[in-house]
């Protein structure tokens, strides 16, 4: 198993007050769940597989979740609603979350979008896109002709 690494084209800035601006990564430290950061990822290599794994705890991935590959990306497009309530004698506290989310992975040119598999198991979400290795062209031996 190998980690992806990614070189960062654009380095995201979060405006924070009138002309003063704080790095993207701000919001981890505070383990703060930022507009599309809230869906926690990690992609790695497993042999000639892409491996995607995401944290998507109590949904319905046959409802709310859809998965499509096309245009060099993976991408994982879900609906959320969570509700809660509390009762006791004294008092009712009800809380709702929901919202919509998008994550794109790109995927490496020779990856095959046909071969791609998904599983959803305790609240993970993994994708597994197999990305064969390039083969290089057989080396061809080129006669010398003498004069």
């Amino acid at each position: 198993m190998a980690l992806v690494h990614r070189k960062q084209d654009v380095q995201r800035q979060v405006p924070v007050a009138a002309g003063a601006v704080w790095p993207a990564w701000w919001p981890r430290m505070l383990d703060f769940d930022g507009e599309n950061e809230w869906l926690r990822m990690e992609e790695f290599q497993d042999g000639d597989t892409l491996v995607v794994r995401a944290e998507l705890p109590d949904m319905d991935v046959d409802k709310d979740v859809e998965i499509t590959v096309g245009n060099g990306v993976v991408r994982i497009h879900g609906k959320r609603e969570v509700k809660s309530e509390q009762r006791d004698k004294q008092s009712y506290r009800s809380e709702f979350r929901y919202g919509e989310f998008d994550r794109e992975v790109a995927v490496p040119p020779e990856a095959s979008a046909t071969d791609v598999k998904a599983t959803y198991s305790d609240g993970i979400l993994e994708v597994r896109i197999p990305c064969p290795q390039p083969t290089a062209p057989a080396a061809t031996k080129v006669p010398i002709a003498k004069k």
